[in-house]
């Protein structure tokens, strides 16, 4: 049960040994505890006050509500049921707690052995979800504290099924003040407004005052505090200053930036987006900082399915290489200049013309492409790289509309250059349209192989 013994005190009168009262996950299953199973809802929350009032319990968790009168309120409605299978929606909504709260409590009351998982429930969105059925029981220690002698009615039957049938002379007394808080309901305490100690609110503060009005100042009529004549004696004073953000804040606010400007991250999770930048963002890093770095950084893996992960993967070791701002500044300009880069490149691609717009000037391609592919498939190509007559005999409409087809499919340039070689393919589709689709193929390689 993850019970380790400390100094010897006196609980609730009894010498006795007192333990850290702990189950691990693993104990927490009807199957591996080694409690017995509570022949009664009484009995049972015999032992919720016996841990309540101990102190052997200490939570695990460093975060959350502790255990508290809360926790034996919702042990209370879990003994009211037929069977222990209690909903956090039903004890939230019954006792006015949060889930999160309810979840809490549930996860300490299994930690100190006085619930053990049944079956444990299932939470799948797409079908019925499924409560935990738990089973009450009473922790061994406690049967040691007070002297409570158990046995096993069947020698084959599991260890949880002990029942008890003594109790030992000193731990009596002990038993009685538990029953007699167990038969007690507990219930919530509310909190009371405090009232102001001076005087109360009556119609027309009529005599109730505890005050003395002589030597006090006069109080403006309502009519002039109305119209503006006249200010308050005790005016309102905003003290309020502008909010801060805290770190958690600030991970939001740069994830819901960045999956705004960042187009490949989409329908991402702000949370999940939140979690994964933590680290840049506590250093200081801005939105635009994350995405330059983030975009500048070529995709190895392949394995990369949803967009925080593709930003996880980008983002990997950049806290430790940019730790100066100056470093970041370095990475924004760079990607800045690159983005500016490939936007001249596509406005260069759209101010070339269209598609030829002649049938013959399209027949004429297409036979050329007909005729380059055909000797490819032989392995020879009789064409000489000093005959220049095919060009010259070509008229400047024809040429023009020759480079357009060129500028919107790259192939034909390729093409060209296996054929008539890379001077007179200049010649004929000029040294720019001829860069671009080298640069192309070149950027088109970069991008296979990073994959």
């Amino acid at each position: 049960m993850g019970v380790s013994p400390r100094i010897s005190p006196t609980v609730g009168g009894i010498e006795c040994l007192e333990t850290a009262l702990r189950v691990a996950p693993e104990q927490q299953w009807l199957d591996t505890t080694t409690g017995r199973i509570a022949p009664d809802p009484y009995s049972w929350m015999q032992s919720v006050h016996w841990v309540d009032g101990s102190g052997l319990y200490t939570p695990t968790q460093k975060h959350g509500p502790k255990w508290g009168p809360t926790t034996v309120l919702i042990a209370q409605e879990i003994s009211a049921l037929a069977e222990c299978r209690p909903s956090v929606g039903y004890l939230a909504r019954k006792l006015g707690l949060s889930e999160r709260t309810v979840k809490y409590h549930l996860a300490m009351l299994r930690e100190a052995g006085l619930l053990v998982y049944r079956s444990k429930g299932t939470r799948v969105s797409a079908g019925v979800r499924r409560a935990s059925v738990y089973e009450r029981v009473i922790p061994a220690v406690f049967d040691e504290a007070l002297g409570i002698r158990t046995v096993q009615r069947e020698e084959a039957a599991p260890a949880y099924t002990r029942v008890p049938v003594g109790i030992a002379e000193e731990g009596r007394k002990l038993v009685g003040k538990l029953a007699r808080k167990a038969a007690r309901r507990v219930r919530r305490k509310r909190t009371s407004r405090t009232r102001s100690q001076g005087e109360r609110c009556t119609p027309m503060q009529g005599g109730t005052s505890a005050l003395s009005t002589t030597g006090s100042s006069t109080v403006p009529s309502e009519s002039k505090l109305a119209s503006g004549q006249r200010k308050s004696p005790t005016p309102k004073k905003s003290t309020r200053g502008p909010k801060t953000l805290n770190r958690v804040g600030r991970r939001y606010q740069v994830a819901a930036q960045l999956i705004a400007s960042a187009p490949w991250l989409g329908r991402a999770s702000r949370a999940r987006i939140a979690w994964v930048i933590r680290h840049v963002a506590d250093a200081g890093w801005t939105a635009l900082e994350i995405q330059a770095v983030a975009e500048a950084t070529p995709l190895t893996a392949a394995d990369v399915r949803r967009p925080s992960g593709m930003l996880a993967h980008r983002l990997k070791g950049a806290v430790e290489l940019f730790t100066t701002p100056e470093r970041r500044r370095t990475a924004v300009v760079a990607w800045q200049e690159s983005r500016a880069a490939e936007q001249a490149r596509h406005r260069d691609v759209d101010t070339v013309q269209e598609k030829p717009e002649r049938m013959s000037v399209r027949r004429l391609v297409s036979q050329a492409c007909a005729k380059v592919a055909a000797a490819q498939a032989e392995g020879a190509v009789e064409y000489a790289a000093d005959d220049n007559s095919g060009l010259e005999g070509l008229d400047r409409a024809t040429v023009l509309q020759m480079r357009a087809a060129a500028a919107a499919d790259h192939a034909l340039i390729h093409s060209a250059l296996e054929v008539m070689g890379e001077r007179d393919t200049r010649r004929l589709y000029t040294n720019r349209l001829v860069a671009l689709a080298l640069a192309t193929a070149a950027r088109q390689q970069a991008i296979h192989s990073a994959f």
